[in-house]
């Protein structure tokens, strides 16, 4: 592996935990192919974790230590981010399950919920598919939509914030 291809895979890490930070995303994990005996495999996780992955056939790469992406001002960004944290804020509603979330009750339909729209406690916020079951996650209280925290068809984990009402 030439230095030129090392600094662009750095940066290439760099990239996506600031797109992690940008999004308040807990992971990415990216799957490059270069031919047929060169790809890369990146996953960027909250904590500094940062993993890369090589094929055996290249090893070269695969015994070259990828270094966790930390920088001296994102220290402090980091821990006001943990204050900002979506989950920690008191109207967070959360996922009670694993699953993909659906915003609207069939594509082409108007969305359950918009960031400014009041609802009523029990008005269905969103659907979480979870085993080809679609599941309606109530508002647990009456209130203003203040952020949406999810997109059509993304991926949720247990207890990640869905939605804040206020």
């Amino acid at each position: 592996m030439t230095k030129n291809n090392r600094d662009k895979d750095v940066q290439f890490i760099e990239a996506l935990a600031v797109l992690l930070r940008e999004h308040d995303l807990n992971e990415v994990e990216v799957n490059r192919e270069f031919g047929q005996d060169d790809s890369l495999t990146v996953r960027v996780a909250r904590g500094g974790q940062v993993v890369a992955t090589a094929p055996i056939s290249n090893p070269e790469i695969a015994a070259t230590p990828i270094q966790e992406v930390t920088h001296v001002s994102d220290t402090k960004q980091a821990s006001d981010a943990s204050s900002d944290d979506p989950a920690n804020h008191p109207g967070a509603v959360t996922s009670p399950m694993v699953g993909t979330v659906y915003m609207q009750p069939e594509p082409g339909a108007p969305a359950f919920i918009s960031v400014g729209a009041s609802i009523s406690e029990g008005d269905t916020l969103l659907i979480v598919e979870a085993m080809k079951t679609m599941n309606q996650i109530p508002a647990p209280k009456s209130g203003i939509v203040k952020r949406i925290l999810v997109e059509d068809g993304a991926a949720v984990e247990f207890g990640a914030p869905l939605a804040i009402i206020e």
